[in-house]
């Protein structure tokens, strides 16, 4: 039994959106990703998927790829990412399968460790930081902090957390996602968003005891990275 990781799945199966269009390397990435995931996944192991899942618009049209998604080995916990419009009520997604469950305001386990996390979003020293994103960015702040306090009533006190915007501040400085994490004592943080170019951008390893992990498809080539094993 272990726990994997991958993010910005970006699938397209019931929609016109090309991924290759980013690159070669999005030529059939589903397909990528179904083929790695069956060689290596199996049906005791959990994989976290920090957001992007489907470019669909609608909740109904998104099935299909959840479909996809739940089709595949093993237990699986989605998060919300910024192109997740099809996202609707947690408690209507959450009674869809058995398998594939999605995280906002709660936590799952895994072993001993609470997986809390939340969606995230861009940093207020960014330039196009505005008084909307500013609502937005105080609202993730709540969101984690209801996750992790969740987890924290239930008697748990190893925490992994999945969100899909980096974390970081603007010119790598600590923001105040980050203190949240090192409050809780945090071991690891799984994120994604960052594509192409900008992959160049990605931060791992150790930050004031919290490990960072990049895990968009992209960047880990399609396949699931192990970031815990019994």
């Amino acid at each position: 039994m272990a726990l994997y990781a991958i993010s910005d799945l970006h699938l397209a199966l019931s929609t016109d959106k090309p991924m290759d269009i980013f690159g070669v390397q999005w030529v059939n990435h589903d397909e990528k990703i179904k083929k790695n995931w069956k060689e290596k996944i199996t049906e005791k192991d959990t994989v976290l998927i920090a957001g992007d899942i489907s470019w669909s618009m609608k909740h109904e049209e998104s099935k299909i790829d959840l479909d996809w998604i739940n089709s595949l080995p093993g237990n699986k916990i989605i998060s919300k990412g910024n192109h997740d419009y099809w996202w609707t009520s947690i408690s209507k997604l959450n009674s869809m399968y058995d398998n594939t469950k999605f995280l906002q305001n709660n936590f799952y386990t895994y072993n001993d460790y609470a997986i809390c996390g939340t969606r995230g979003w861009i940093d207020p020293n960014s330039d196009k930081f505005n008084s909307k994103d500013a609502k937005i960015y105080a609202r993730e702040q709540i969101r984690i902090r209801l996750s992790l306090d969740a987890a924290k009533k239930s008697g748990f006190n190893k925490f992994i957390v999945m969100i899909h915007y980096p974390p970081f501040g603007e010119e790598n400085k600590e923001s105040e996602l980050m203190k949240i994490f090192q409050e809780y004592n945090v071991e690891k943080v799984i994120y994604g968003h960052l594509h192409g170019p900008s992959n160049v951008k990605a931060i791992e390893g150790l930050i004031n005891g919290v490990e960072y992990i990049m895990t968009s498809c992209d960047f880990i080539n399609f396949d699931p990275i192990k970031i815990l094993e019994d």
